[in-house]
């Protein structure tokens, strides 16, 4: 291997590390914000959270999207040191620009637009059947995501449902979820990564129903029993304190989740590298993208805390609560799907179907448009950027 070569592993590592630490700094830090504003942990505290619950998702839970992002979004060819760097730079320098604008770009919309053009610059043809499927799941996102949250926030809100009984009924539903969270540490005969329920179910080895594993079913129920009684418990002692061990409980899963989904979009491009060229595990990979993100939460995750914060607490507890579950439902999905995913998109989804539920949305109908808009161009930027970057570059430096 050249000089050459291994100077562009170089760089396209340095921008994967950069590209994670941007994921890491912003991304991944609106789970927490609501438990800031409620006073249930402080910002640095949550910083801290975050780099960890974050890092240990997207170990254990990165492989399915950064394939995805790797592999399957052009046909016909791989993709190649220089263009993974063209790539990366690209998408990080759209979330830049998102930073100083004021609007979040979501940073799949940025990475898959990036990848998608340097992979049909190197010849690539497209991959319609990935696209539809991306496409279609992005599409489901704000309608999902807003009517999630819309009927959570209407349950918090119903007088004839004690909190006492509510919020527990949701610690049940989202710990009943959790018992099917796939991990990469789990083992699983047909695919890389099982869940518990999975692994309890296999090792019982009992006989299905109609499709059905009873034993799976069995821990799900055990699972949304122990979630359900937990809080239960916390909130009968003190209702306050037992909504902000919720709040803050979920947004450690969502932070968590929210690692799985992201850091793929730093170590997808890298896949063909590391994986191929370089003959390294992918564990060796998740583990880089791993690193990012922690240093991005500890470093810039704080500022962005104290800046969202102040929204949740506008929000109250309840519509947080309610703005989180979707993104915690969503992101385990997309995870099982493979699919990159914008975790603003969700969250803000989720803000405005939650605020419906009181009346109104609470946020500008012009803000809401312009964000879209912002999105689409990004897209189609991101595409076109990154198709006449990489073929500028390659045609300069003479290399593919």
């Amino acid at each position: 291997m050249s000089l050459v070569f291994w100077i562009l592993v170089g760089l396209s590592t340095a921008t994967g590390l950069f590209m994670a630490w941007s994921l890491g700094a912003n991304s991944n830090s609106p789970p927490f914000a609501p438990a800031i504003g409620a006073n249930a942990v402080s910002t640095m505290q949550a910083a801290f959270l975050i780099g960890i619950l974050a890092a240990a998702g997207a170990v254990t839970q990165g492989g399915s999207i950064s394939e995805t992002v790797g592999a399957d979004l052009v046909t016909g060819v791989t993709i190649t040191p220089l263009a993974a760097t063209t790539g990366l730079l690209v998408a990080a320098s759209f979330m830049t620009l998102g930073v100083y604008s004021g609007y979040p770009v979501p940073a799949a919309f940025a990475t898959t637009g990036a990848m998608v053009g340097v992979g049909l610059s190197l010849g690539g043809g497209p991959a319609f059947e990935t696209y539809r499927r991306i496409g279609t799941f992005w599409a489901l996102v704000p309608p999902s995501s807003g009517g999630i949250a819309f009927l959570t926030a209407t349950l918090l809100r119903r007088e004839d449902i004690p909190e006492t009984i509510g919020v527990p009924l949701l610690a049940a539903v989202v710990a009943a979820i959790v018992a099917h969270v796939r991990l990469g540490v789990i083992p699983h005969p047909e695919r890389p990564q099982g869940s518990i329920a999975e692994l309890v179910a296999l090792a019982v080895e009992s006989p299905t129903v109609a499709g059905v594993d009873p034993v799976a079913v069995v821990v799900t129920v055990v699972f949304a029993a122990v979630g359900f009684q937990s809080i239960r418990r916390r909130m009968e002692a003190s209702i306050d304190r037992g909504i902000r061990t919720f709040l803050l409980v979920l947004g450690a899963i969502v932070a968590f989740s929210s690692g799985g989904s992201q850091v793929g979009l730093a170590t997808g491009p890298l896949e063909e590298l590391y994986g191929i060229e370089l003959g390294l595990p992918g564990i060796v990979l998740l583990t880089i993208g791993a690193t990012g993100i922690l240093a991005g939460a500890w470093t810039g995750a704080p500022r962005l805390l104290q800046a969202t914060s102040r929204e949740y607490a506008q929000l109250g507890v309840r519509r947080s609560i309610a703005a989180l579950v979707p993104g915690f439902i969503i992101a385990q999905t997309a995870i099982a799907l493979g699919i990159p995913i914008s975790f603003n998109n969700i969250i803000i989804s989720g803000v405005i179907g939650s605020g419906l539920a009181a009346g109104t949305a609470g946020v500008s109908r012009r803000k809401i448009g312009v964000t879209i808009a912002f999105w689409l161009l990004t897209l189609g930027s991101s595409i076109l950027i990154g198709f006449g970057l990489y073929r500028l570059l390659s045609t300069v430096l003479g290399i593919s």
